[in-house]
């Protein structure tokens, strides 16, 4: 896992923090499957994910319009489906907008 290599501000951040119900249920091929997709769509930047008892997954976006479409996406529509009905006990998304950030990296 690296960290997303976004451009010059402003884009977008979309944050989905969750608590996951018990057992995987099909959720890992769905989240591997669910990332490669994201990464094809128009306006995708980037995406970072971590999961201890909480999750918090950040993917980053050019545009709204590029936000939109990808929560409209068809094979989403299935995964979020699934998220409510097996998957997830409490979830929440966040959309923000970056107006800036900045960065440091031990050589």
């Amino acid at each position: 896992m690296t960290i997303a290599q976004t451009p010059e501000p402003p884009y977008y951040a979309v944050i989905f923090t969750s608590l996951r119900t018990e057992g995987d249920n099909g959720y890992d091929n769905m989240a591997e499957a669910m990332v490669w997709l994201a990464a094809t769509q128009p306006g995708f930047l980037g995406i970072e994910s971590a999961r201890e008892s909480l999750g918090i997954t950040v993917s980053y976006w050019e545009s709204l319009e590029a936000i939109a479409a990808w929560k409209q996406n068809s094979a989403h529509l299935v995964a979020q489906r699934r998220g409510r009905d097996e998957w997830y006990a409490d979830f929440k998304v966040r959309i923000c907008r970056v107006e800036r950030d900045y960065s440091f990296e031990k050589p």
